[in-house]
């Protein structure tokens, strides 16, 4: 791999930065001073320093984002605040984005990579990937709202979702709920809801596949997956 690629890869910065940095000669492998870009390393093998701090390669990054309500889900918008902008400047170099969306106002489990392949596989219609939500709804919801969602709802445009579980946590004049989907279209949950005369006042996303959100984790908070995590999003 090209020494540039490597050390960008690795999140020390830009190819830009990268080539700053080799031309004022902070980087070495095994070693010796390097300040050519194109030289080409062994990732797993060489010993690489910039600044005389190791670097391991890493290709990919995997980040758990306990998203709060207010910013939005993309890389980038010139009006809101992203969730991209949550992050440290370490982690931004590498380039991640959301698996998915969660809505302005939704908070909770939120993904965020570089690896297109996963994020792929996670939001394939075919995969059927389950996403279980925390929701209050105004109105009381009842076993015939969780019979609708069992057998698919459908929507003022006309789509019918596929089949949903709903449970009742709490039921009142704001009922608490718990709903698994395995589809993501837009504003789903809110007009599933609309579909059978109720409303979302609050909504959180708990789990994405098989893994659960860090309830150590505060709104706005995140960390890296563990190696074990990573293995979980894979199976999911």
């Amino acid at each position: 791999m090209r020494l540039d690629k490597f050390l960008a890869n690795a999140g020390v910065g830009s190819r830009k930065e990268v080539k700053a940095l080799l031309k004022k000669r902070c980087v070495t492998v095994n070693g010796q001073l390097v300040k050519d870009s194109s030289v080409h390393v062994d990732e797993m093998n060489d010993s690489i320093t910039v600044n005389g701090n190791p670097i391991h390669y890493q290709k990919y990054t995997y980040i758990m984002l306990h998203k709060p309500s207010g910013v939005i889900s993309a890389t980038e918008d010139k009006q809101d605040k992203t969730v991209i902008e949550l992050l440290s400047h370490d982690l931004q170099k590498f380039k991640p984005f959301p698996v998915g969306r969660l809505d302005k106002d939704t908070e909770g489990l939120l993904i965020l990579t570089n690896d297109g392949q996963l994020a792929h596989e996670l939001l394939s219609p075919k995969k059927h990937v389950t996403k279980t939500y925390f929701a209050k709804i105004k109105g009381e919801v009842t076993e015939a709202d969780c019979m609708a969602f069992a057998n698919g709802v459908t929507l003022e445009d006309g789509y019918r979702t596929k089949p949903a579980t709903l449970r009742i946590l709490k039921q009142g004049a704001q009922s608490e709920v718990e709903i698994m989907i395995t589809e993501g279209k837009y504003h789903q949950i809110k007009r599933m809801f609309r579909a059978v005369d109720k409303q979302v006042a609050y909504l959180k996303r708990t789990t994405m596949g098989k893994l659960h959100l860090d309830k150590a984790l505060k709104k706005g908070e995140y960390r890296q997956l563990r190696v074990e995590e990573v293995k979980l999003l894979q199976d999911s």
